[in-house]
């Protein structure tokens, strides 16, 4: 490197007052304090909720405080008209996901209908990132992903949502599919 390519810039010289930090703090204070006494001097109410104690219905999007229409939650396994997995372990899904989360095993089918069907249907919920891929994938529209955000778990082992946990998130939510 050649030294007239070199430039030294000089520090601004700070005073005592500047050096100490403490203008700096009282302006970080006074944007605090406006802050929470301007919420409380216009009667509003404050912006955090003690969440899981207070819970939102809906999330504030959208006419009526609805969810987006192209908001993704956790996933459901979809069921057919029999009430049986809609699944035919094609491994679309799993080959779709980028987030290589989705584990399925195939085995022969016992109906007639369909060719095989997923003995073992994994989704590492953590691994997850939610892009809707799987979605897009599937050719018979087994998986879906839900309006539900309130996915709690306390070991890795409780992320992990088997088929049998998968399809009762399709009968709880069943109902509350949005148009």
């Amino acid at each position: 490197m050649r030294d007239q390519d070199v430039y030294i810039i000089d520090p601004p010289k700070m005073n005592a007052m500047t050096a100490s930090y403490l203008p700096e703090v009282f302006r970080g204070l006074g944007t605090t304090f406006k802050h929470i006494f301007g919420t409380i001097g216009r009667g509003e109410r404050a912006r955090t909720m003690q969440y899981p104690e207070e819970r939102r219905e809906h999330l504030p999007v959208g006419e009526g405080g609805q969810y987006p229409n192209n908001y993704r939650g956790v996933h459901r396994l979809n069921r057919d008209e029999q009430g049986r997995v809609k699944c035919v372990a094609c491994f679309m899904c799993s080959t779709a996901c980028p987030a290589n989360c989705i584990h399925i095993e195939g085995e022969e089918s016992p109906w007639p209908d369909r060719e095989k069907y997923p003995r073992k249907f994994d989704i590492d919920e953590l691994r997850c990132i939610y892009c809707g891929m799987c979605e897009e994938a599937c050719p018979v529209d087994a998986i879906e992903l839900t309006p539900e955000y309130d996915v709690v778990g306390l070991t890795r082992q409780e992320m992990i949502f088997d088929k049998q946990k998968l399809l009762s998130i399709y009968d709880k939510t069943v109902e509350k599919k949005p148009m």
